[in-house]
């Protein structure tokens, strides 16, 4: 018997905009790349769901797919200047496991959006994720360390809502804040430093900046070798104050302790002293 098989329709691609709504699809199943010997990689986790932001970004506004543009037509992105985990139970995720994500958008600003990403595994709410981004470009092409904010060609439109991440994160960056979750922001000396050289290869992103969700992985190394039984992560808030260049390495400081260690506050800084992320972690669930 033969079979006939029609190809007319295999060389036609589909259009970018139907793969953007099946990229938002909030089911997945989970295999070995979602997962380390802990559950749920916090590392994938957020690739993905920065991923889902940008996606939801430029539905949102209109566009067939993120290539976001400012006025003048000079590439721009949503670079992610703040992100809060909470309620994290991420050992409970296997393998084979059903990953819903239910998410939604908000409007914070002109240039500022916020998504929500609620996680659930058999009904069971495994944590909750808060990403806020802000539209950037280069001012000098090629410096990453010229990063600016930037309007875009396709405005976003209000009704603009009040966010209590994008708040604290201009308090901290503008340091009008000493302390949160009662561990001081500011630092004299810190308690102990990590240096990393991060690889092009992996650290960096398709628009060659050291992508956001490789702050969180860069601290875990330095607490892996210092804390190595330490408990499961249940709350994690990161402020992004700054990007660098490929030839740059990197310190992770321990900053502070809450007087029971359970609760952490780090930076990642350049060398030359200049932090370019704020990391606040808890090891134990919120009063």
């Amino acid at each position: 018997m033969n079979l006939a098989v029609n190809t007319s329709n295999m060389s036609m691609a589909p259009l970018s905009r139907d793969l953007m709504d099946r990229a938002l699809e909030p089911h997945l199943l989970i295999g070995m790349p979602h997962l380390t010997p802990h559950g749920l990689s916090e590392t994938w986790l957020m690739k993905e769901l920065g991923h889902r932001h940008w996606l939801m970004l430029a539905r949102d506004l209109g566009m067939n797919n993120a290539d976001f543009r400012t006025i003048d037509g000079e590439e721009a992105y949503a670079a992610i200047c703040a992100t809060s985990l909470s309620e994290a139970r991420f050992d409970i995720v296997k393998a084979n496991s059903i990953l819903t994500i239910r998410s939604e958008l908000s409007t914070v600003s002109r240039s500022q959006t916020s998504t929500t990403h609620d996680l659930y595994v058999a009904n069971r709410k495994i944590g909750r994720v808060e990403l806020i981004s802000a539209f950037v470009h280069r001012a000098i092409k090629g410096r990453n360390q010229s990063l600016a904010r930037t309007a875009l060609q396709v405005p976003q439109a209000g009704p603009y809502k009040l966010n209590q991440l994008a708040k604290t994160a201009a308090d901290i960056r503008n340091s009008r804040i000493s302390g949160h979750w009662g561990i001081p922001v500011t630092i004299t000396e810190p308690l102990r430093s990590f240096r990393f050289d991060p690889a092009v290869s992996q650290e960096f992103n398709g628009a060659g900046l050291f992508y956001f969700a490789e702050f969180q992985a860069l601290a875990d190394r330095a607490l892996d070798a210092w804390f190595p039984h330490r408990e499961a992560l249940k709350r994690r808030d990161i402020f992004f104050l700054g990007n660098i260049e490929r030839s740059e390495s990197l310190v992770f400081d321990l900053v502070a302790a809450s007087d029971n260690g359970d609760n952490l506050h780090g930076q990642i800084r350049r060398r030359s002293g200049d932090p370019i992320a704020k990391i606040f972690m808890s090891y134990r669930d919120p009063p």
